[in-house]
């Protein structure tokens, strides 16, 4: 029997054993060793056995424990559907909607499932304190002069240090600061696009990078994506012919959650090459993974230039210090020129409170506490919604990040829901927002990056009970 054959008689086996229930959510699989002399196998046939399950969700890997049943085996709840490509004229993007919802964003009362913000209680505040103090001693000029253009060399320096998972391939010569990633994204469409140009996005796609694609007067082409396996190639290939850039969040989706697997980033950058179309890739979330290891982008599978790289500290460290980079490849120069018009420079202390703390916060350690919280807050979320919100309820199944995407029963409105809920002290993100197309009416958004709280889980069985009283 070939090894092909024999790695997926053993996943299958294992497979069953979980559908029948012999496997149970948290149980452990047997050491690759012991599964080894088990099977009768290579150690390599084992290992190709167990990332097979791991890749459909049935296990998770945890370093130096092994390989467990994971909860995503039991699900009970559908996955979202995937949204056909559309090509009609494009309709308005939601934002009076937005507005609304974003004017949530100072309600200290507001059990706050809408926006994308980690809770203060994963954050290292005392830390970044003693950073801003040693910064500010440090300052002969107390932050008032000017950086360079191409951002501060210190926090350039640090940012490519960290950036281990690209295993050396970019140096701080290859960064440029930016005002958080937001200002990158729009910063690079505008190193790359004119005025109607077309971009592609995912759909859903954040709200964010679908108003700054329209506020620079370019095309949103929404490309169909599966909630686990990211945009559909085959749809992308036959508009990149028509596409000035493509922008796309490859780990961690906003709002999907879905991991793009290996395979298909290196398919993607293929297709890219192949037709000279820049890739603006959005990684913001990318250290915060639930498996065994940070997932490569597609900056890693990039040798000619076109992917532009965005990392930020928005998501892990301080949101409101709006400190970002972008990697442009070949794009460099341009960015900078566009950068040098929009902002000159940016601000010197941010930067170098986030580059101190980066040499000597111990920011390893600092994530891998936020990622177990976060994990642990994705399981509480999962079981809630599993347990409080109708059956026919379709749920994302993130590998890491913080969003949750649910899409109810058609009858239901999440923007009417919205107004109720607020009523409530309680937000989400409706699925309206995240389109330019009248779609995902029926859809919302949850952040879970929240500290997980009676009230947090009470307040999610208010949401559910109302959206069991409209249907």
């Amino acid at each position: 029997m070939s090894k092909d054959v024999l790695y997926l008689k053993i996943a299958k086996s294992v497979t069953e054993q979980i559908k029948s229930d012999t496997l149970q959510f948290g149980d452990r699989l047997p050491s690759l060793r012991s599964a080894q002399k088990l099977y009768n196998v290579s150690l390599n046939t084992v290992k190709q056995a167990y990332m097979e399950l791991e890749s459909r969700s049935l296990v998770e890997s945890r370093p130096k424990y092994g390989y467990f049943v994971s909860q995503s085996s039991q699900r009970k709840l559908a996955l979202p559907s995937v949204a056909p490509m559309k090509v009609a004229e494009r309709e308005n993007t939601a934002e009076v909607l937005i507005d609304k919802v974003f004017g949530t964003i100072g309600g200290t009362d507001v059990t706050q499932f809408a926006l994308g913000i980690p809770g203060k209680s994963f954050l290292p505040l005392a830390k970044l304190k003693k950073s801003m103090i040693n910064v500010i001693n440090r300052k002969s000029d107390s932050g008032t002069d000017y950086e360079p253009v191409q951002g501060n060399e210190y926090l350039r320096r640090e940012s490519a240090k960290w950036a281990l998972v690209l295993e050396g391939k970019i140096s701080e010569d290859d960064l440029v600061i930016t005002s958080g990633a937001m200002n990158a994204v729009y910063t690079c469409l505008m190193a790359v696009t004119k005025s109607g140009d077309s971009v592609a996005v995912e759909s859903p796609v954040y709200f964010g990078v679908l108003q700054a694609i329209q506020q620079l007067g370019l095309k949103v082409v929404e490309i169909p994506t599966h909630p686990i396996y990211g945009v559909d190639l085959e749809a992308l290939k036959k508009v990149l012919p028509t596409l000035s850039a493509c922008c796309f969040v490859t780990n961690f989706n906003n709002p999907l959650g879905f991991q793009m697997p290996d395979e298909n980033k290196k398919e993607l950058v293929k297709l890219i090459t192949e037709y000279n179309v820049p890739l603006i890739e959005d990684d913001i979330y990318g250290n915060l993974y639930f498996g065994a290891e940070r997932p490569k982008p597609c900056k890693f599978y990039d040798e000619a230039g076109l992917v532009m790289w965005i990392g930020s500290v928005s998501k892990t460290l301080a949101p409101g210090y709006r400190v970002g980079w972008v990697a442009p490849g070949k794009f460099k120069e341009q960015v900078i020129r566009q950068k040098l018009v929009q902002t000159v420079c940016s601000p010197s202390i941010y930067p170098d409170v986030i580059a101190d703390f980066l040499e000597h916060g111990r920011y390893d350690h600092h994530l891998r506490t936020f990622r177990k919280k976060l994990y642990a807050n994705y399981l509480q979320i999962q079981k809630s919604v599993t347990e409080y919100f109708p059956d026919n309820t379709k749920i994302s199944e993130p590998k890491g990040g913080f969003m949750l995407w649910l899409e109810l029963d058609k009858k239901i409105c999440t923007e009417d829901l919205f107004d109720e809920a607020m009523s409530q002290k309680i937000n989400f993100a409706p699925g309206r927002m995240f389109s330019q197309y009248n779609q995902y009416q029926n859809c919302m958004r949850l952040n879970y990056a929240l500290e997980w709280t009676d009230r947090v889980e009470s307040d999610l069985e208010k949401l559910a009970k109302m959206v069991k009283k409209r249907m």
